[in-house]
């Protein structure tokens, strides 16, 4: 049957391009009539135009049918959810038909229908008349409709097939979604125009390929002949300085309009180089995504895409896998974005058997193949946005790749072919991979890697420049490793960049779970979050990984000296005139001066005014970079770049600077080996772990201004160790008030709620064998004197591993914290952190105000984009809210922080995290409402945190960011606010 049929279609027209034309069309969006059948089995009666579809539903098109309440969606990664044996499918194959009538406008004649998306297997039927069928579900289709139109009324009937032939080439990572996705337009514009503009040492060449003349008004170009080539003066285009020319072509029938942009893409000696200059590519992958709409995605949303990727300092999208909505290109065009165009091809599933009869390499498959590569190419030949064709994803090695490849570089030569799929790169232009480690990255860029076996192919690979097509997987806490990749990426000219895996979750909207992701349908095979990996939120708000990969593509850096700053342009194709430099020095996160900064259009040394050297804590300076003007995708006063350096305090030279900020510095720091702890130089009194007191010790109330007892009171009372209006447990040592504050803790912690990396790194099950999620805490000696000293060791069940931490406290009208900690037995993998954890009334506490890196969360590999400064959230703000619950909110090198009346210093920082939940609640939980506040807060003060790596789908983090238990000290200091 057709549905088991290798060849991609039938009844259809040849591919041309998509553009914007005068010719009369009609818009056939809009509610149909629907009917859902199980199977492929049922009768084609209901194309007829006569046909009673009053018992249907309506159906907006374009959507997927199953999320408007007709089956549901399904989530697989990698495997397929049917059984693999191509071209089979299962009996079991929901089928939509389609209805929609319209009126054709009076004196049409003729016309073309066409599709632009529908998966996976549509067969068109108009006025009763089948018109053919077509795969092929993210690339458009066209049949004329002129033979079968009628005056007046007029119905299209549609038939969509799940399950097809054609559904084994397209296992790309993402929900499952049937339907009539893009638009449906019944058009008589015919033409096709191919334009070839290219640049090079400031000129440019135009000429084209189609039926009529062309004209650009701007250039002076008029009635200019097919096949002609000429030279003009003219703005060259490019993601920084997108500049297009509208372009009129007069053909037969229709005059088409074009955007017409000036570019050329070359490589030499290894390099990639847009208009003869290095071009590094700072991009993102982006799957087609709404929570609501799936795929079918409103031209608003993509425009919000792109401004978003703009104002985020991304430059460049990988439109993986698959090509994207025709008006996502005209956006990437107009706004400014290198783009890899993908094939709709990805064999994945594949994999698991050994390649096995992969459609790759298997010649039955070779036209539907090479029918997906025309319908991509001839489509979006027009853009100046795409610099490269890709041939797919993840779908092996086979003879099917060598003739795409061919008849692309005959097609179009001007495009640069990429595939990832075959390390050999027999049939590509550039050196791709994807998650290859930082120190594999480093041999690529300096040509050192392993070689290949064919010493030809190996010779003709390291000519080629290297990009990673997927890089630092985005799924929940994390990415990190970002600034490292990026130092590789800028120090080699043959690294061309890559892009970050990727640009959204894929949350579906849930009446339960707020957002749903694998196995939320009841799928039987399913993939869980791994579909939750994006840079952006589902509601495309910006996770903490966006924010910081917008500080590590910067395309302006800093470099500090004494009294001057050097402003660095990291442009490739414009100067720094577009930008305003404002240069602010804060005192302890209050501002206490403010000026513009004259920077020269190439950048260079910038000496810096005086400032004021006041008083009253850290001084820092913070040079940012703005937008002078509006520009189209940002107003002006848009920040684009910063930089942060750390001034002298109470210097008579106020410009001398101490040193640049560097968080992980300071976080690797933190957990250096402690400085011996002096011995007491007064008496003390010791009070065993079972709380009696020692003798020479007297009951009664102690000192209220100083450390003292006090026993009994009554029946029920406690002991309790007596600081001003502080307390302790006698029998534990543990605090139980402070300042008058009901508090529990604080007490040494080693675990946090796992993140997607540390699950996939293998950590988070290392963590709870060893049991760091159940600590037994046992109170070995409790000593009074001017100080309170607790020894205790902290252990899980079931190991002789233990940590012997020494609790310090001393009291001065508030309450100083030494915890000296060392670890016992052969700790041989890294810990989650170490901090100590403590709960006070949740109702005591609605707004936590901080001295240090902010506003986000930063771990010790993330967190680039947080700065010094002063910086106050709600609870509820300092969660990050990952549609998976896991570790999140912590705040790194904080200085001090005040919550309920409480301040917390470091000597001289800490980690910061606070919750209405605790860690423990927050790792059980599956989805965002799971997580329910409760009546205490649960804080964490730590000392360190293991790195986040992102092991999800890449490396585990770098060693320099594993937190391996040593002998070390943290020192916190507790006042009233």
């Amino acid at each position: 049957m057709d549905l088991e049929t290798f060849f991609p279609g039938s009844g259809r027209l040849e591919p041309r391009a998509a553009f914007r034309t005068d010719a009369p069309s009609l818009d056939l969006n809009g509610t149909w009539r629907f009917r859902l059948s199980p199977t492929a089995n049922v009768p084609e009666d209901f194309a007829g135009p006569d046909y009673d579809d009053s018992g249907w539903d309506d159906l907006p098109v374009p959507s997927h049918w199953v999320l408007h309440g007709h089956g549901a969606p399904a989530y697989t990664n990698v495997v397929y959810p049917i059984p693999v044996d191509p071209p089979r499918v299962p009996d079991e194959n929901p089928t939509g038909d389609y209805r929609r009538a319209f009126d054709l406008p009076e004196g049409w004649t003729g016309g073309r229908l066409r599709f632009e998306g529908a998966e996976s297997f549509a067969r068109v039927w108009l006025n009763g008349h089948e018109l053919g069928f077509s795969t092929g579900s993210r690339l458009p289709v066209e049949y004329d409709a002129g033979p079968y139109l009628r005056p007046g009324r007029n119905v299209l009937a549609v038939r969509v097939h799940q399950w097809s032939a054609a559904t084994y080439l397209e296992d790309q990572d993402m929900w499952w979604l049937p339907g009539i996705f893009r638009d449906v337009t019944l058009t008589r514009s015919a033409a096709d125009v191919f334009v070839r503009a290219s640049y090079q040492d400031g000129r440019g060449t135009l000429s084209f390929d189609g039926p009529g003349t062309l004209s650009v008004p701007e250039l002076g170009v008029e009635n200019l002949e097919p096949g002609t080539e000429i030279t003009l003066d003219v703005r060259p285009w490019t993601a920084e300085t997108p500049h297009l020319y509208d372009a009129v072509v007069t053909c037969p029938g229709e005059t088409v309009r074009l955007r017409v942009g000036f570019r050329t893409i070359s490589i030499e000696d290894g390099v990639l180089l847009a208009n003869g200059r290095p071009l590094l590519l700072k991009g993102v992958n982006r799957h087609e995504f709404h929570p609501e709409h799936g795929r079918a995605v409103p031209y608003e949303t993509m425009r919000e895409d792109v401004l978003l990727m703009k104002r985020h300092n991304v430059n460049a999208v990988r439109t993986s896998h698959y090509p994207p909505h025709p008006d996502f290109l005209d956006l990437c065009d107009e706004l400014g974005l290198w783009v890899i165009d993908e094939c709709d091809l990805e064999t994945h599933g594949f994999g698991g058997f050994g390649w096995r009869g992969n459609p790759t390499d298997d010649p039955r498959y070779k036209d539907a193949l090479l029918d997906r590569m025309r319908r991509m190419v001839e489509r979006d030949k027009n853009h100046p946005s795409v610099i490269m064709w890709s041939l797919g994803n993840e779908a092996g090695v086979g003879r099917n790749l060598a003739v795409m490849a061919d008849w692309t570089r005959e097609r179009d030569p001007s495009r640069p072919l990429h595939y990832e799929g075959d390390w050999t790169c027999a049939h590509t232009d550039v050196y791709s991979r994807m998650y290859a480690s930082h120190a594999e990255v480093e041999a690529i860029g300096r040509r050192e890697e392993d070689p290949l076996d064919d010493p030809e192919l190996d010779a003709r690979r390291r000519q080629m420049p290297f990009l990673q097509c997927e890089y630092a997987h985005a799924m929940g806490n994390g990415p990190g490793g970002l600034a490292e990749y990026q130092e590789l990426f800028e120090r080699y000219p043959r690294l061309a960049g890559g892009f970050v895996w990727e640009w959204i979750d894929h949350g579906l909207t849930h009446p339960e779970h707020g957002y749903a992701y694998g196995g939320d349908y009841g799928e039987p095979v399913h993939d869980g979050n791994f579909v939750i990996d994006g840079l952006v939120f589902p509601d495309r708000t910006p996770s903490p990984g966006l924010i910081d990969l917008k500080k590590v593509f910067e395309p302006v850096t800093f470099e500090f000296g004494d009294g001057v700053v050097r402003v660095v342009n990291g442009h490739g194709f414009t100067d720094l005139s577009h930008l305003r430099f404002v240069a602010t020095v804060q005192v302890e996160g209050e501002t206490v001066a403010e000026h513009r900064l004259d920077v020269p259009a190439q950048g260079g040394e910038c000496k810096l005014p005086g400032f004021p050297d006041r008083p009253g804590g850290e001084r820092w300076l913070t040079v940012r970079a703005e937008l002078a003007a509006d520009e189209p995708w940002a107003p002006a006063g848009h920040e684009v770049a910063w930089g942060q350096a750390l001034l002298t305090l109470h210097d008579p030279a106020p410009n001398d600077l101490l040193t640049a900020f560097t968080r992980t510095a300071t976080a690797s720091e933190a957990t250096e080996p402690a400085d011996a702890v002096p011995a007491a130089t007064v008496p003390a009194a010791t009070v065993p772990a079972d709380g009696v007191p020692a003798d020479g010790v007297e009951a009664g109330d102690g000192p209220r201004d100083g450390v003292g007892l006090r026993y009994g009171g009554g029946a029920g009372a406690r002991d309790e160790v007596i600081a001003g209006d502080s307390a302790f447990d006698a029998a534990t040592g543990r605090l139980i008030r402070l300042f008058g504050t009901d508090v529990e803790g604080p007490r040494l912690d080693l675990w946090r709620a796992p993140t997607d990396n540390d699950r996939a790194d293998g950590l988070a099950d290392k963590w709870h064998r060893l049991g760091l999620h159940r600590l037994t805490h046992r109170v070995d000696e409790i000593t009074v004197g001017e100080e309170l000293t607790v020894r205790t060791r902290v252990a899980p069940a079931a190991t002789n591993l233990g940590m012997l931490a020494t609790y310090r406290w001393t009291f001065d009208g508030g309450l100083r914290l030494v915890l000296d900690i060392e670890p016992e037995g052969a700790w041989r993998d890294p810990v989650a952190r170490i901090g100590v954890t403590m709960t006070l009334p949740g109702a005591a506490v609605d707004r936590v105000t901080w001295f240090g890196p902010g506003p986000g969360e930063a771990y010790p590999d993330t967190g680039m984009s947080a700065r010094v400064g002063r910086w106050s959230a709600t609870v509820e703000e300092l969660q990050t809210p990952y549609v998976r619950p896991q570790e999140n909110g912590h705040r790194a090198d904080v200085r001090w922080a005040e919550l309920g009346g409480i301040r917390v210093s470091g000597e001289p920082m800490f980690g910061l995290t606070a919750r209405r939940w605790s860690a423990a609640e927050l790792a059980a939980a599956r989805h965002r409402p799971d997580l329910v506040a409760g009546d205490r807060l649960h804080l964490h003060l730590d000392l360190a945190h293991q790195g986040i790596g992102t092991a999800t789908c890449g490396p585990r983090p770098l060693p320099a960011y594993d937190l391996m238990a040593r002998r070390t000290t943290l020192r916190l200091r507790f006042d009233r606010a």
